[in-house]
């Protein structure tokens, strides 16, 4: 059985650079328990908070203005990924890694070849 007893505390801090339309251009994250002091460079950050008295999710996205759209498409499917692998060893679920990993693979084929199209139509 788990201890409810709140041991330590770590924190992680998001540091959000905005032009003079509040878009991002500038992101940096740390986090207390890292041996590195400094603030590291990113390019975009996912936060996904679970609202137990609202019941539904709360997400937070932010990108920079220097994301490329590859690397968007890759942050997106590894972090599909990234996840089921959390929400599986959470719930145990059978059927998630399975079926996420042909919706990633069936999607990553599709936006490639939607892309692909895109070339050649400019």
């Amino acid at each position: 059985m788990l201890n409810n007893k709140v041991k330590k505390t770590s924190e992680i801090k998001i540091k959000v650079g905005l032009n003079e339309q509040n878009i991002p251009i500038d992101l940096k994250w740390k986090a207390s328990d890292s041996e590195h002091e400094r603030l590291n460079d990113c390019k975009s950050v996912n936060i996904s908070i679970w609202d137990p008295v609202e019941k539904n999710s709360l997400g937070i996205n932010l990108w920079t203005v220097d994301l490329t759209t590859d690397e968007m498409h890759s942050h997106f499917f590894r972090t599909l990924l990234n996840f089921t692998d959390s929400y599986i060893r959470a719930t145990q679920n059978p059927f998630a890694k399975e079926m996420v990993q042909n919706l990633c693979k069936d999607l990553t084929s599709k936006t490639a070849e939607w892309e692909e199209s895109k070339t050649k139509n400019n």
